[in-house]
């Protein structure tokens, strides 16, 4: 097997003792299936997404040959406008239902919630099989495990990356890594060797440059993987041009010069991921004798894990409790808190809203947005940042100093990186459609053959034998699995319909008591707007909808019939819906509901 050996720069990693020989693991499992299935097999490498080829997040990938299965991430997807109420989506796996002893592991490449965040409900759905991947990745993995069910993580079985040069081996395949530039500390690409292809996936990835603008992270070696070399790339920035690329080093200093400049304090709003960027904040913040609080779970609970790992090295003292802010001066301290992309309830939300309990933004304060805007908040960001410019003088982002650096790919760097791999099939992934079709064009443009390039959709299973590759015409099923609260897959497309309506037209209700003889009304019908009407300044429509009521009842019952309560109740729902679109051009959710007595 071939020694891949550290690249990049050495402050991309915790210092680590001289390179060993590579690590070798191999994971059997309880059918004791041979671990290696050779060329003259009838096996062939599938290749299958479940998530992240038509959205951004939901990532996840299978991998089969064979009896052997492997996954890499369990991302998941933040929902779309036209899905009220709903928290979260996460891929489906009714394709593995009854293949969970065939899967010899999960990787996970790095611990963003778009590749790690549906790991507590999927790796309990499926058995919990062993998870591989760095120490901040499995730390993360497993706080997300206990924070979903308490004393759940114990049930995970772990394969640590000790180094870039281990080599595992899960069932058919044979597992290696390489180092790539991310956001966050421990992300690792992944090599996936199988008797016909090898898989080369980098997860998220950018090509970070110094100051000369020389790479620090370059994927030659990668060329000389064995063939067919089929390349994974995420593709987010395949749209992206021109970048204005600017250094880490470069963003460090102008985020120092204003943490050592201001009067006031300091108030950076960024992603509880930025581990790497939160902990040169911490170091620095140290060295001038600044305090720095943090605000928000998710940025507690991050920066804990990277201290016990050794990531952040400061003194304790340097962070202080939000509550003990108003203890130092205020040109002495620094608060870093979530909710950069305006969410209703995090910390810089209610900031602003003057709902924080420690927290009040003065003129001379200082507030730093050290984020991208995800796709689609662009609206929510706009909002907060002219309710924070209303308050403050000094409101910094990306628009005026460069304060932030994205951790993704460029235009250009997915076309640097085929140049260095020259791989034989390249796939875009991690991104929406018209993403991966522009990475496609980028390729093309570069004298790759379209034939070659395989732009998948979730569910396209993608076969790979002996130097071919063909998407079979099958899908799996990749139907979204919504999560509301405790609710797993409960909520569908019918109850997800009913919520658009009451979002968009209200609902309607009216209840009428009966006669269980006569079928008259007894007493008063009464009429509930919610979202469609105030009923107090629409006497007029309300009084001529409980006549329409009266009318639909006199035509569907009579003394010798007694029809079914609900079928008066669909008779009710189509007269009065019927009038009340005719009157206002509006459809509420119209809700008889009828007690006999």
């Amino acid at each position: 097997m071939q020694d891949i050996r550290p690249i990049g720069s050495p402050h991309l990693r915790r210092p680590r003792k001289p390179i060993q020989p590579p690590r070798k693991i191999s994971v059997t499992d309880k059918n004791n299936l041979p671990p290696i299935i050779s060329q003259e097999t009838k096996s062939s490498l599938h290749i299958i997404p479940l998530g992240g080829q038509e959205e951004v997040g939901r990532n996840m990938t299978l991998f089969e040959y064979g009896q052997d299965i492997i996954i890499l991430d369990m991302g998941l997807q933040f929902p779309e406008e036209d899905m009220p109420g709903i928290d979260y989506i996460i891929p489906n796996i009714s394709y593995l239902k009854g293949k969970e002893k065939r899967i010899r592991g999960v990787i996970f490449s790095h611990g963003h919630l778009d590749h790690i965040g549906a790991a507590p409900i999927l790796l309990r759905n499926l058995g919990y099989p062993t998870i591989i991947g760095r120490d901040m990745t499995l730390a993360m993995v497993k706080k997300k495990l206990e924070d979903f069910e308490k004393g759940s993580a114990q049930n995970l079985k772990t394969i640590r990356v000790k180094a870039i040069t281990d080599k595992i081996r899960l069932g058919s395949f044979e597992i290696e890594f390489f180092d790539v530039e991310h956001s966050i500390m421990d992300a690792v690409g992944v090599i996936i060797k199988t008797p016909d292809g090898t898989v080369i996936h980098p997860g998220d990835w950018t090509m970070e440059k110094n100051a000369n603008g020389k790479s620090l992270v370059t994927y030659e070696h990668l060329s000389r993987l064995p063939s067919p070399r089929i390349l994974m790339l995420e593709s987010l920035g395949a749209i992206v041009k021109n970048p204005n690329r600017t250094t880490e080093k470069e963003m460090y200093f102008n985020l120092e010069k204003l943490i050592s400049e201001t009067t006031g304090k300091i108030i950076i709003g960024t992603f509880s991921s930025q581990i790497k960027r939160i902990g040169h904040i911490l170091e620095y913040a140290e060295k001038i004798g600044k305090k720095v609080a943090l605000d928000g779970y998710s940025m507690k609970m991050n920066v804990k894990i990277a201290k016990e790992l050794g990531y952040i090295k400061m003194h304790k003292d340097t962070l202080v409790p939000i509550a003990n802010i108003h203890n130092y001066p205020e040109n002495k301290i620094i608060v870093i808190c979530t909710g950069a992309q305006g969410e209703g309830n995090a910390v810089l939300s209610r900031i602003i809203t003057d709902n924080h309990r420690f927290i009040k933004i003065k003129k001379n304060d200082t507030i730093i947005f050290s984020s991208s805007v995800i796709p689609g908040n662009e609206r929510t960001v706009q909002r907060l940042k002219d309710n924070l410019y209303r308050k403050c003088d000094n409101v910094i982002h990306d628009d005026i100093m460069d304060v932030h650096i994205s951790g993704h790919c460029s235009a250009v760097d997915i076309q640097e990186m085929l140049r260095q791999v020259r791989p034989d099939f390249f796939l875009p992934v991690y991104a929406n459609h018209y993403m991966l079709k522009e990475a496609e064009k980028l390729a093309t443009r570069i004298g790759f053959r379209k034939e070659n390039i395989f732009v998948l959709d979730n569910g396209n299973v993608l076969e790979v034998q002996k130097n071919k590759a063909t998407i079979l015409p099958k899908k799996v099923d990749t139907s979204y699995v919504m999560v509301d609260g405790l609710g797993v897959g409960d909520v569908g497309q019918v109850v997800l319909r009913d919520r658009q309506v009451l979002s968009e037209d209200g609902m309607f209700v009216i209840t009428v008591i009966l006669d269980n003889k006569t079928k008259n009304v007894i007493g008063n019908i009464q009429i509930t707007s919610r979202g469609f009407i105030y009923v107090k300044d629409n006497f007029d429509l309300v009084n001529e909808t409980k006549l329409q009521v009266k009318k639909a009842i006199r035509d569907t019952t009579s003394k010798k019939t007694s029809p079914e309560k609900k079928f008066i109740e669909n008779a009710i729902r189509e007269v009065v819906g019927l009038f009340l679109f005719q009157k206002t051009e509006r459809r509420p959710m119209v809700l008889p509901v009828i007690i006999e007595v």
